[in-house]
């Protein structure tokens, strides 16, 4: 099956597939670039992003700002001519200054989830850049495109709608993320059963659509819908096309490529990683996610709460005196490659990679 182009507004990708943002430090400049590069769409994450400058601990806000253009300028010189963006979470203290920095510095999209992206056209103003919020109802989308409509006169110009596969942090419960881990998706496939759940998430996505297509209509335009979580090879991605997506976005895979900008420590974990040690586990704001369970996480659940550094204000509504860990440390932990101290975030597929392999590789694969 050729896959189609994707095209945002005037952007146009040779292939439909976005890498997805992983914080902190994995998806940075180096894979956005690589990516961008071969056809795909390349995005850097802000998530604590200045967490190797110098004055880090200091100055965050400076050294976020300056990471940010650093990365983007990177991945520009890799891609001269590619399509790269970035990933901002509306959860970040410094959300709108992130938005700033990246238009300064010459994003073609911005991708914004973990929290509805209410205030991102006001931020972005006249610029040009390409705004995409992250959804996984049809509740969250339908509020945001309503607000857009009304407050700012314009819509999304794309749409990522985000399964109970992903890495990170989701938009679930913690019950519908279990019908997602590797045993019970192995289960499935044994016994060609398709849970209720499972069938409630499908229909979900078919009315998120149906919802697109009315401010379709009323803006006289295509607005691209991608599907992400657990995209992981090529079967998915076709699977995602037949289904009346523009493209799909994939994280996962593009951990363990030569071009990824974590360590290779952090990429050993997800080839040395089996079925059951990816689990659902809660981040320290109270939100479900999907990581490897490693010596970190089995203290944490052991003791409950784990000693951790001064705030380092990343997200807007950590209480640094309640939380059982911080993320920052954790995630920082996993970028540098101290796999045993971090928070090692994946999606449900982790454990499939078997190598280290180059992002070409990656998306030829993908595209079949």
């Amino acid at each position: 099956m050729k896959l189609p182009e994707l095209k945002i507004g005037d952007k146009v990708a040779r292939l439909p597939i976005i890498q997805g943002g992983m914080g902190v430090g994995i998806s940075l400049g180096n894979l956005a670039g690589a990516v961008a590069k071969e056809g795909g769409v390349g995005i850097i994450s802000t998530a604590q992003i200045g967490f190797r400058e110098p004055d880090f601990e200091t100055n965050r806000l400076e050294a976020n700002s300056r990471a940010i253009k650093k990365e983007f300028d990177k991945a520009r010189k890799i891609a001269p001519e590619g399509i790269i963006g970035f990933n901002i979470m509306v959860a970040l203290r410094e959300y709108k200054q992130h938005v700033l920095d990246a238009i300064k510095a010459g994003a073609d999209l911005i991708i914004s989830g973990a929290g509805l992206p209410t205030a991102l056209p006001e931020i972005a103003g006249d610029s040009d850049v390409k705004l995409a919020p992250i959804v996984s109802t049809e509740k969250s989308a339908r509020v945001i495109l309503k607000y857009w409509d009304k407050k700012y006169n314009r819509t999304a110009d794309m749409i990522v709608i985000e399964g109970p596969k992903a890495g990170g942090h989701l938009g679930f419960t913690t019950e519908q993320l279990e019908e997602y881990t590797p045993e019970a998706l192995h289960a499935d496939a044994q016994t060609t059963a398709i849970s209720q759940g499972r069938a409630s998430y499908e229909s979900e996505t078919q009315k998120i659509m149906e919802l697109v297509e009315t401010y379709e209509e009323k803006y006289q335009c295509h607005i691209p819908v991608v599907f992400a979580g657990g995209i992981s090879c090529s079967a998915d991605v076709n699977d995602a096309i037949a289904r009346g997506a523009d493209g799909v976005q994939v994280a996962t895979r593009f951990v363990t490529t030569q071009e990824c900008d974590a360590d290779i420590r952090y990429k050993e974990a997800y080839i040395n990683a089996s079925k059951e040690d990816i689990v659902i586990v809660k981040s320290p704001v109270g939100m479900p996610g999907r990581a490897i369970l490693n010596p970190f996480m089995k203290r944490v659940k052991v003791e409950g709460k784990v000693e951790h550094s001064p705030c380092h204000g990343c997200l807007a509504r950590c209480n640094p005196a309640e939380i059982p860990y911080c993320i920052t440390d954790g995630l920082i932990a996993a970028a540098k490659g101290d796999v045993d101290h971090a928070l090692l975030f994946c999606g449900a597929d982790a454990y499939k990679a078997t190598r280290i392999e180059t992002v070409r590789e990656v998306l030829n694969s993908l595209a079949g």
